[in-house]
Protein backbone atom coordinates (compact mmCIF):
# COMPACT_ATOMS: atom_id res chain seq x y z
CA UNK A 1 0.00 0.00 0.00
CA UNK A 2 1.23 3.73 -0.72
CA UNK A 3 1.13 6.11 1.72
CA UNK A 4 -1.40 8.83 1.16
CA UNK A 5 -1.17 12.91 1.48
CA UNK A 6 -4.10 14.39 1.44
CA UNK A 7 -5.33 17.99 2.74
CA UNK A 8 -8.92 17.92 5.24
CA UNK A 9 -10.77 20.70 6.14
CA UNK A 10 -11.12 20.27 10.01
CA UNK A 11 -13.47 22.60 11.70
CA UNK A 12 -12.20 24.36 14.70
CA UNK A 13 -8.91 22.00 14.44
CA UNK A 14 -6.20 24.35 14.30
CA UNK A 15 -5.14 27.54 16.41
CA UNK A 16 -2.37 29.50 15.83
CA UNK A 17 -2.64 32.29 18.45
CA UNK A 18 -0.82 30.12 21.33
CA UNK A 19 2.25 31.18 23.70
CA UNK A 20 5.33 32.72 22.07
CA UNK A 21 8.71 31.12 22.56
CA UNK A 22 10.95 32.14 25.55
CA UNK A 23 13.02 34.53 23.70
CA UNK A 24 16.43 33.87 26.52
CA UNK A 25 15.94 29.87 25.76
CA UNK A 26 13.27 28.32 23.95
CA UNK A 27 14.14 24.86 25.63
CA UNK A 28 13.64 25.66 29.16
CA UNK A 29 9.54 26.37 30.18
CA UNK A 30 7.75 28.17 27.53
CA UNK A 31 7.43 26.43 23.92
CA UNK A 32 4.75 27.26 21.57
CA UNK A 33 1.07 25.92 21.92
CA UNK A 34 0.62 24.79 18.33
CA UNK A 35 -2.92 24.07 17.93
CA UNK A 36 -6.41 23.80 20.31
CA UNK A 37 -4.77 20.13 21.54
CA UNK A 38 -2.94 20.13 25.16
CA UNK A 39 1.42 19.86 24.40
CA UNK A 40 1.82 17.65 26.87
CA UNK A 41 4.98 17.04 28.95
CA UNK A 42 8.29 15.91 27.64
CA UNK A 43 8.42 12.61 25.77
CA UNK A 44 9.01 9.99 28.44
CA UNK A 45 12.38 8.08 28.48
CA UNK A 46 11.75 5.12 26.65
CA UNK A 47 10.19 6.62 24.04
CA UNK A 48 12.56 10.29 23.98
CA UNK A 49 15.83 7.39 22.96
CA UNK A 50 14.68 7.04 19.77
CA UNK A 51 14.30 10.53 19.01
CA UNK A 52 17.22 13.43 17.49
CA UNK A 53 15.80 16.66 19.82
CA UNK A 54 13.36 17.44 22.33
CA UNK A 55 9.66 16.08 21.74
CA UNK A 56 6.65 16.43 23.90
CA UNK A 57 3.49 14.10 24.51
CA UNK A 58 0.37 14.22 24.98
CA UNK A 59 -1.70 11.61 25.39
CA UNK A 60 -5.81 12.54 24.22
CA UNK A 61 -7.33 9.21 24.74
CA UNK A 62 -6.13 7.19 27.79
CA UNK A 63 -8.93 4.50 28.11
CA UNK A 64 -8.79 3.66 24.24
CA UNK A 65 -12.19 2.38 24.15
CA UNK A 66 -12.63 2.62 20.51
CA UNK A 67 -9.67 0.87 20.09
CA UNK A 68 -7.35 3.64 18.79
CA UNK A 69 -4.80 5.58 21.05
CA UNK A 70 -4.58 9.41 20.10
CA UNK A 71 -1.62 11.35 20.92
CA UNK A 72 -0.63 15.37 20.12
CA UNK A 73 3.13 14.84 19.43
CA UNK A 74 5.16 17.73 19.65
CA UNK A 75 8.70 18.55 18.36
CA UNK A 76 10.96 21.26 18.60
CA UNK A 77 12.67 22.53 15.68
CA UNK A 78 14.70 20.00 13.79
CA UNK A 79 13.99 17.20 15.96
CA UNK A 80 12.82 13.89 14.16
CA UNK A 81 12.24 10.35 15.43
CA UNK A 82 14.18 7.41 14.22
CA UNK A 83 13.29 5.45 11.44
CA UNK A 84 10.47 2.53 12.43
CA UNK A 85 7.37 1.17 11.64
CA UNK A 86 4.03 -0.37 13.11
CA UNK A 87 2.85 -3.61 12.36
CA UNK A 88 -0.80 -2.36 12.20
CA UNK A 89 0.20 1.30 10.67
CA UNK A 90 -0.46 4.49 11.69
CA UNK A 91 -2.04 7.90 11.14
CA UNK A 92 -0.62 11.42 11.34
CA UNK A 93 -2.94 14.31 10.98
CA UNK A 94 -0.91 17.73 11.16
CA UNK A 95 -1.66 20.55 13.32
CA UNK A 96 0.36 23.10 13.78
CA UNK A 97 4.10 23.66 12.07
CA UNK A 98 5.75 22.37 9.29
CA UNK A 99 7.36 19.31 9.50
CA UNK A 100 8.84 16.29 7.05
CA UNK A 101 7.43 12.61 6.26
CA UNK A 102 9.61 9.93 4.63
CA UNK A 103 9.76 6.49 3.85
CA UNK A 104 12.62 4.26 3.07
CA UNK A 105 13.35 5.11 -0.38
CA UNK A 106 11.54 7.58 -1.13
CA UNK A 107 12.12 11.34 -1.20
CA UNK A 108 10.92 13.27 2.13
CA UNK A 109 7.67 14.95 1.57
CA UNK A 110 6.87 18.38 3.86
CA UNK A 111 3.96 19.06 5.68
CA UNK A 112 1.52 21.57 6.97
CA UNK A 113 -1.51 21.83 9.21
CA UNK A 114 -3.71 20.33 7.53
CA UNK A 115 -2.08 17.35 6.50
CA UNK A 116 -3.04 13.63 6.91
CA UNK A 117 -0.80 10.78 6.52
CA UNK A 118 -1.83 7.32 6.31
CA UNK A 119 1.20 4.69 6.91
CA UNK A 120 0.42 1.20 5.74
CA UNK A 121 1.39 -1.50 8.33
CA UNK A 122 5.07 -2.54 8.39
CA UNK A 123 6.71 0.36 6.17
CA UNK A 124 9.60 1.42 7.30
CA UNK A 125 9.36 5.84 7.78
CA UNK A 126 10.38 8.57 10.48
CA UNK A 127 8.78 12.29 10.98
CA UNK A 128 10.07 15.41 12.75
CA UNK A 129 9.85 18.99 12.71
CA UNK A 130 11.75 21.31 9.91
CA UNK A 131 14.98 23.11 10.76
CA UNK A 132 13.22 25.64 10.97
CA UNK A 133 9.89 25.36 12.72
CA UNK A 134 8.41 23.97 15.93
CA UNK A 135 5.94 21.13 14.89
CA UNK A 136 2.92 19.17 16.12
CA UNK A 137 1.00 15.86 14.78
CA UNK A 138 -1.78 13.88 16.73
CA UNK A 139 -0.60 10.68 15.80
CA UNK A 140 -3.80 7.72 15.65
CA UNK A 141 -2.46 4.24 16.36
CA UNK A 142 -4.76 0.90 16.01
CA UNK A 143 -4.56 -0.65 19.40
CA UNK A 144 -4.75 -3.97 18.17
CA UNK A 145 -3.62 -7.07 19.85
CA UNK A 146 -0.14 -7.70 18.65
CA UNK A 147 0.50 -4.01 17.72
CA UNK A 148 4.12 -3.45 17.60
CA UNK A 149 6.28 -0.03 16.82
CA UNK A 150 10.05 -1.74 15.82
CA UNK A 151 12.21 1.33 16.13
CA UNK A 152 15.09 0.80 13.79
CA UNK A 153 18.21 3.76 13.08
CA UNK A 154 19.03 7.56 13.86
CA UNK A 155 18.01 10.02 11.23
CA UNK A 156 21.22 11.31 10.90
CA UNK A 157 22.50 14.96 10.97
CA UNK A 158 23.53 14.42 7.12
CA UNK A 159 20.29 12.18 6.01
CA UNK A 160 18.20 14.82 7.72
CA UNK A 161 19.58 18.07 5.89
CA UNK A 162 19.53 15.95 2.44
CA UNK A 163 15.94 15.08 3.08
CA UNK A 164 14.35 18.05 4.59
CA UNK A 165 16.61 20.06 1.41
CA UNK A 166 14.60 17.66 -1.02
CA UNK A 167 11.49 18.70 0.51
CA UNK A 168 11.59 22.28 0.83
CA UNK A 169 9.53 23.37 -2.38
CA UNK A 170 6.90 20.41 -1.99
CA UNK A 171 3.81 22.53 -0.57
CA UNK A 172 6.28 25.45 0.98
CA UNK A 173 3.36 28.80 0.78
CA UNK A 174 5.33 31.93 -0.53
CA UNK A 175 8.12 32.16 -3.22
CA UNK A 176 10.23 29.25 -2.58
CA UNK A 177 7.46 26.73 -3.83
CA UNK A 178 7.55 28.76 -7.23
CA UNK A 179 11.55 28.72 -7.17
CA UNK A 180 12.05 25.17 -6.57
CA UNK A 181 10.05 24.81 -9.97
CA UNK A 182 11.33 27.73 -12.25
CA UNK A 183 14.54 28.14 -10.99
CA UNK A 184 16.03 25.10 -9.13
CA UNK A 185 19.53 26.68 -9.28
CA UNK A 186 18.58 29.48 -7.70
CA UNK A 187 16.51 27.80 -5.58
CA UNK A 188 19.38 25.29 -4.11
CA UNK A 189 22.09 28.78 -4.12
CA UNK A 190 19.47 30.43 -1.72
CA UNK A 191 18.32 28.12 0.72
CA UNK A 192 21.95 26.83 1.16
CA UNK A 193 23.04 30.20 2.06
CA UNK A 194 19.94 31.46 3.83
CA UNK A 195 19.47 28.38 5.87
CA UNK A 196 22.61 26.22 6.27
CA UNK A 197 26.50 28.68 5.75
CA UNK A 198 24.59 32.00 7.73
CA UNK A 199 23.16 30.34 10.08
CA UNK A 200 26.20 28.77 11.43
CA UNK A 201 27.24 32.50 12.68
CA UNK A 202 23.50 33.42 13.84
CA UNK A 203 23.32 33.09 17.70
CA UNK A 204 19.85 33.68 18.01
CA UNK A 205 16.54 32.02 19.07
CA UNK A 206 14.29 30.95 16.37
CA UNK A 207 11.68 33.73 17.69
CA UNK A 208 13.98 36.71 17.06
CA UNK A 209 15.25 35.31 14.20
CA UNK A 210 11.76 35.63 12.38
CA UNK A 211 10.98 38.80 13.96
CA UNK A 212 13.88 40.16 12.55
CA UNK A 213 13.63 39.22 9.04
CA UNK A 214 10.18 40.12 9.32
CA UNK A 215 10.80 43.80 9.97
CA UNK A 216 13.79 43.43 7.38
CA UNK A 217 11.01 42.80 5.01
CA UNK A 218 8.47 45.54 5.74
CA UNK A 219 11.58 47.80 5.85
CA UNK A 220 12.33 46.51 2.05
CA UNK A 221 8.55 46.10 1.57
CA UNK A 222 9.49 42.80 0.09
CA UNK A 223 6.22 41.09 0.25
CA UNK A 224 6.92 38.07 -1.04
CA UNK A 225 9.24 37.77 1.92
CA UNK A 226 6.97 39.21 4.11
CA UNK A 227 4.50 36.60 3.42
CA UNK A 228 6.90 33.66 4.45
CA UNK A 229 7.98 34.96 7.33
CA UNK A 230 4.33 35.22 8.02
CA UNK A 231 3.96 31.40 7.57
CA UNK A 232 7.23 30.94 9.74
CA UNK A 233 5.62 33.26 12.64
CA UNK A 234 2.56 31.50 12.73
CA UNK A 235 4.16 28.15 12.68
CA UNK A 236 6.52 29.03 15.57
CA UNK A 237 3.85 30.42 17.98
CA UNK A 238 4.56 34.21 17.07
CA UNK A 239 1.33 35.63 18.48
CA UNK A 240 -1.01 37.94 15.46
CA UNK A 241 -0.49 40.88 18.46
CA UNK A 242 3.09 40.05 17.92
CA UNK A 243 3.16 40.13 13.99
CA UNK A 244 1.09 43.24 13.81
CA UNK A 245 3.02 45.35 16.78
CA UNK A 246 6.04 44.70 14.48
CA UNK A 247 4.24 46.41 11.21
CA UNK A 248 3.26 49.09 13.08
CA UNK A 249 6.54 49.55 14.87
CA UNK A 250 7.64 49.90 11.27
CA UNK A 251 5.76 52.86 10.71
CA UNK A 252 7.97 56.07 11.79
CA UNK A 253 10.86 54.39 10.30
CA UNK A 254 10.08 52.97 7.02
CA UNK A 255 6.85 55.44 6.09
CA UNK A 256 3.37 53.91 6.37
CA UNK A 257 3.68 54.10 2.25
CA UNK A 258 5.44 50.78 2.34
CA UNK A 259 4.05 49.57 5.64
CA UNK A 260 0.40 49.82 3.80
CA UNK A 261 0.72 47.02 1.67
CA UNK A 262 2.33 44.73 3.90
CA UNK A 263 -0.44 45.26 6.83
CA UNK A 264 -3.13 43.56 3.98
CA UNK A 265 -0.72 40.58 3.28
CA UNK A 266 -1.04 40.02 7.55
CA UNK A 267 -4.71 41.01 7.62
CA UNK A 268 -5.12 38.13 4.77
CA UNK A 269 -2.65 35.59 5.96
CA UNK A 270 -4.16 35.77 9.98
CA UNK A 271 -8.08 35.67 8.53
CA UNK A 272 -6.75 32.59 6.34
CA UNK A 273 -5.80 31.17 9.88
CA UNK A 274 -9.34 32.65 11.51
CA UNK A 275 -8.11 35.06 13.39
CA UNK A 276 -10.55 37.62 14.35
CA UNK A 277 -9.77 41.49 13.16
CA UNK A 278 -9.36 43.86 14.26
CA UNK A 279 -7.39 42.82 17.57
CA UNK A 280 -7.57 43.92 21.01
CA UNK A 281 -6.17 47.43 20.96
CA UNK A 282 -2.72 47.90 22.41
CA UNK A 283 -2.27 51.84 23.53
CA UNK A 284 -1.61 53.15 26.09
CA UNK A 285 -1.22 56.69 25.65
CA UNK A 286 -3.37 59.33 24.94
CA UNK A 287 -3.69 62.79 23.26
CA UNK A 288 -2.68 63.99 26.37
CA UNK A 289 -0.02 61.89 27.86
CA UNK A 290 1.94 60.73 24.23
CA UNK A 291 4.02 63.35 24.09
CA UNK A 292 5.73 63.28 27.92
CA UNK A 293 5.29 59.63 27.97
CA UNK A 294 7.45 59.05 24.27
CA UNK A 295 9.84 61.45 25.83
CA UNK A 296 10.50 59.32 28.81
CA UNK A 297 10.96 56.57 26.98
CA UNK A 298 13.35 58.35 24.26
CA UNK A 299 15.18 59.04 27.49
CA UNK A 300 15.17 55.51 28.98
CA UNK A 301 17.18 54.38 26.01
CA UNK A 302 19.33 57.18 25.25
CA UNK A 303 19.49 59.13 28.01
CA UNK A 304 20.95 62.85 28.21
CA UNK A 305 21.24 62.77 24.51
CA UNK A 306 17.50 63.63 24.22
CA UNK A 307 18.13 66.66 26.22
CA UNK A 308 20.74 67.84 23.95
CA UNK A 309 18.79 67.35 20.68
CA UNK A 310 16.08 69.28 21.75
CA UNK A 311 18.81 72.27 23.03
CA UNK A 312 20.69 72.28 19.82
CA UNK A 313 17.79 72.18 17.50
CA UNK A 314 17.16 75.23 15.70
CA UNK A 315 14.11 76.61 16.46
CA UNK A 316 12.13 75.92 13.17
CA UNK A 317 12.98 72.81 12.94
CA UNK A 318 11.99 71.82 16.78
CA UNK A 319 8.62 70.25 16.13
CA UNK A 320 10.66 66.98 14.44
CA UNK A 321 12.07 66.16 17.59
CA UNK A 322 8.78 66.96 19.28
CA UNK A 323 7.12 64.48 16.34
CA UNK A 324 10.34 61.72 17.54
CA UNK A 325 8.86 61.96 21.40
CA UNK A 326 5.56 61.94 20.84
CA UNK A 327 4.62 59.96 17.57
CA UNK A 328 7.93 57.79 16.94
CA UNK A 329 7.87 56.37 20.92
CA UNK A 330 4.74 57.36 22.09
CA UNK A 331 2.73 56.42 19.64
CA UNK A 332 4.03 53.41 18.88
CA UNK A 333 7.04 52.37 21.29
CA UNK A 334 5.05 52.60 24.70
CA UNK A 335 2.82 49.73 23.46
CA UNK A 336 3.44 46.80 25.63
CA UNK A 337 3.52 43.97 22.96
CA UNK A 338 6.91 44.14 22.72
CA UNK A 339 9.81 44.91 24.87
CA UNK A 340 12.68 47.46 24.76
CA UNK A 341 15.33 45.04 23.68
CA UNK A 342 13.15 43.21 20.93
CA UNK A 343 12.30 46.91 19.63
CA UNK A 344 15.61 48.25 19.40
CA UNK A 345 16.60 44.92 17.69
CA UNK A 346 13.43 45.62 15.21
CA UNK A 347 14.43 49.35 14.56
CA UNK A 348 17.79 48.13 13.63
CA UNK A 349 16.88 45.56 11.36
CA UNK A 350 14.41 48.14 9.48
CA UNK A 351 17.46 50.60 8.98
CA UNK A 352 19.97 48.73 8.02
CA UNK A 353 17.59 47.51 5.33
CA UNK A 354 16.12 50.90 4.11
CA UNK A 355 19.95 51.58 3.13
CA UNK A 356 21.22 55.04 3.47
CA UNK A 357 19.95 55.80 7.30
CA UNK A 358 24.24 55.25 8.70
CA UNK A 359 23.72 58.39 11.09
CA UNK A 360 20.54 56.57 12.51
CA UNK A 361 21.81 53.11 12.34
CA UNK A 362 24.71 54.32 14.48
CA UNK A 363 22.47 55.92 17.22
CA UNK A 364 20.69 52.65 17.26
CA UNK A 365 23.43 50.59 17.91
CA UNK A 366 24.29 52.63 20.31
CA UNK A 367 20.95 52.49 21.99
CA UNK A 368 20.83 48.42 21.73
CA UNK A 369 23.98 48.18 23.80
CA UNK A 370 22.01 51.24 26.42
CA UNK A 371 19.27 48.26 26.28
CA UNK A 372 21.20 45.10 26.55
CA UNK A 373 22.19 43.69 23.10
CA UNK A 374 25.51 43.30 22.63
CA UNK A 375 27.53 43.52 19.69
CA UNK A 376 27.57 39.49 19.30
CA UNK A 377 24.06 39.75 18.73
CA UNK A 378 24.07 42.23 16.23
CA UNK A 379 26.19 40.93 14.44
CA UNK A 380 24.29 37.92 14.67
CA UNK A 381 21.07 39.85 13.38
CA UNK A 382 23.47 41.37 10.01
CA UNK A 383 24.66 37.87 9.35
CA UNK A 384 20.59 36.67 9.57
CA UNK A 385 19.63 39.65 7.39
CA UNK A 386 22.89 38.91 4.53
CA UNK A 387 20.93 36.73 2.18
CA UNK A 388 17.87 39.30 2.34
CA UNK A 389 19.66 42.62 2.42
CA UNK A 390 22.61 41.93 0.01
CA UNK A 391 26.24 42.70 0.52
CA UNK A 392 26.21 46.45 0.17
CA UNK A 393 23.98 47.33 2.92
CA UNK A 394 25.39 44.34 5.08
CA UNK A 395 28.72 46.02 4.79
CA UNK A 396 27.78 49.24 5.68
CA UNK A 397 26.09 48.07 9.28
CA UNK A 398 28.83 46.08 9.68
CA UNK A 399 31.42 48.83 9.38
CA UNK A 400 28.97 51.25 11.59
CA UNK A 401 29.27 48.26 14.37
CA UNK A 402 32.92 48.75 14.26
CA UNK A 403 32.69 52.09 14.49
CA UNK A 404 30.66 52.23 17.60
CA UNK A 405 31.98 49.23 19.35
CA UNK A 406 35.62 48.82 17.77
CA UNK A 407 37.15 44.97 17.64
CA UNK A 408 39.12 44.44 20.82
Amino acid sequence: MRTKVFTLIITGLLAFAGNPLNAQDMKESLIPQLSAFPTGDKNPEENARYFIGQSYLAPLTPDAVTGTLVYNVTFEPACRNNWHRHTSGQILIVVGGKGYYQEKGKPARILIPGDVVEIAPDIVHWHGAAPDSWFSHLALTPNAPGNKTTWLDPVDDKLYAAATERGKGDKVKGYFSTLATTDPELYDIISNFAFTETQQYVNLDIRTRIMVTMASAIGMNAQAEYRQTLYNALANGITPVEIKEVLYHAVPYAGMAKVADLINIANEVLTENGVSLPLTPQAVVTPETRQEKGLAFQKSIFGEQIDKLYETSPAGQLHIQQFLSANCFGDYQTRPTLDVKMRELLTYSILISLGGCEPQVKGHIQGNINVGNDKATLLSVTTQLLPYIGYPRTLNAIACLNEIIPEK
